[in-house]
């Protein structure tokens, strides 16, 4: 499959900051394993095994009201066998990057809402999966992961770039109309779905993915046939239509023509997705506390 293209002054911004986390051994590992034809459950079992913490989280999240199943898993092996090796990855990462991207030296009110709103898409994100009507199959999982890092370059802006942030927020005061992306573009020359996506590549996550990232809020720009950046760009709006519709400041992207039809959606489910929205994002709050937020 194609590789991301990103833009080289992008690389040169990422690749002048100091200290960007990278994903646990434990993420990398099942990523190699998952890339071999021959990968089992046992064998991922076993990776997730020498990490207590991250597998007593995929134990937790597995028990949870996030997947609602009907017995109680208690193995680490049985919850990969149960949910799937897909999905314990995207388990894994999902839970990883809340941790690494959490911390004191950021706005606690900006931090806060970054991730209602990235954990409010993630959870569209896969209604949006489940709900599409494609001769294609949606894996729910990966969109709800695709959905939770759709803007995981806002949060690297503003933790390692804070003059290029504090320019934004200058910005921001006196234009309260123009999307973050637009703005963003106006201000640097590049945006939070491209820095997204370089990192996606230097995390090496599944090319699907870091699509996904890049072209959230442009997706017939994919150079390849994918399905991901329409998935997070319904679920990002279905997301700012369900929590910011009366905030017009705040509810400022709109959907591609034709990004509705590619799924297999049509307009008149979009206020029952909305609603639906709501109940699952209490579920998938519970996700959030476990990954340790």
């Amino acid at each position: 499959m194609e590789a991301v293209a990103i833009d080289n002054k992008v690389k040169q911004v990422i690749s002048n900051i100091n200290n960007l986390p990278t994903p646990p051994i434990v993420f990398q590992q099942i990523q190699k394993a998952l890339s071999e034809d021959d990968a089992s459950a046992a064998q991922v079992a076993a990776i997730l095994q020498e990490d207590p913490a991250i597998s007593a989280k995929v134990l937790r999240l597995t028990n949870s009201a996030f997947y609602g199943l009907p017995r109680e898993i208690e193995t680490v092996k049985q919850a990969v066998v149960i949910i799937g090796m897909e999905a314990v990855r995207n388990l894994v990462l999902s839970a990883s990057v809340l941790d690494m991207f959490h911390g004191d030296s950021l706005d606690r009110q900006y931090q806060d809402l970054f991730w209602r709103h990235s954990l409010a898409v993630a959870s569209a994100s896969r209604l949006v999966a489940a709900k599409s009507n494609t001769n294609e199959p949606i894996d729910i999982d990966s969109s709800f992961s695709a959905g939770l890092l759709h803007d995981i370059g806002k949060i690297v802006i503003a933790c390692y770039l804070p003059d290029e942030f504090s320019q934004l927020v200058e910005r921001r005061q006196t234009d309260t109309t123009t999307s973050d992306y637009d703005l963003e573009e106006m201000v640097f020359g590049y945006n939070h779905a491209q820095i997204g996506g370089f990192l996606g590549s230097q995390w090496k996550l599944p090319t699907k993915l870091q699509h996904a990232i890049v072209f959230h809020h442009e997706p017939s720009k994919c150079p390849v046939e994918l399905l991901s950046p329409y998935v997070v760009h319904v679920g990002n709006f279905i997301a700012k239509k369900s929590f910011f519709d009366d905030a017009e400041e705040l509810f400022n992207d709109k959907l591609e023509d034709g990004a509705l039809e590619r799924l297999g959606i049509s307009e008149d489910m979009i206020p029952d997705l909305c609603e639906r929205l709501k109940e699952e994002y209490l579920k998938a709050e519970t996700f959030v506390q476990i990954a340790g937020v």
